[in-house]
């Protein structure tokens, strides 16, 4: 049985570059680590077209996943978000295994990638499975949360909720605060 909030936008063979999956454990790490593997691309001197496109998958999935803002979307596999989750943070640890293999500066790579192996064994992240942990990904295939699935996983559910209640809210205070113009009593 598939989960539903693991949807890809295309089917069939797609020509991109593969992106192995990972782990509920290791996306756990790799949340704590994304930022910095992308402030490290960004200070890369030598980049190529993979490097560009890693990058560019995974900010678009990282959008598409609505910035891990949502509950649960890392380690509720249920969770309309986890595969683009899953798909997000699979492109940052490629990114960094192609910086690994290209960079011209090597010991900022190697050292980030020394911490973020000793969190995985620290935190025993490879034992933390999700049913669709072994399945990979493809820049040329984009990853979307699961939409209709919103409304049957209350975590999700509830921060949209809150969102809007908030907007709302919002709003409101915004239009009480306007004042009428002196001398225009009747509106």
């Amino acid at each position: 049985m598939q989960a539903n909030a693991h949807r890809r936008s295309a089917d069939g063979a797609v020509s991109g570059i593969a992106i192995a999956s990972l782990s509920h454990g290791q996306m756990a790490v790799l949340s704590d680590y994304r930022s910095e593997i992308l402030a490290l691309a960004d200070r890369q001197s030598r980049t190529d077209e993979t490097f560009h496109r890693l990058k560019n998958f995974g900010a678009i999935q990282y959008t598409y996943c609505l910035w891990g803002l949502v509950p649960g979307s890392l380690g509720d596999e249920t969770s309309p978000f986890n595969e683009c989750s899953h798909a997000y943070l699979s492109a940052a640890r490629e990114l960094l295994a192609h910086m690994r293999r290209t960079s011209a500066d090597k010991q900022p790579v190697e050292d980030l990638i020394s911490r973020i192996d000793a969190d995985m064994v620290r935190k025993q992240a490879s034992f933390v499975q999700c049913q669709y942990s072994a399945e990979s990904f493809n820049t040329a295939g984009l990853i979307y949360p699961a939409w209709t699935d919103v409304p049957s996983h209350l975590p999700s559910l509830g921060a949209f909720a809150g969102l809007a209640a908030a907007l709302t809210a919002g709003s409101l205070a915004l239009g009480g605060t306007t004042r009428r113009k002196p001398g225009n009593e009747n509106g």
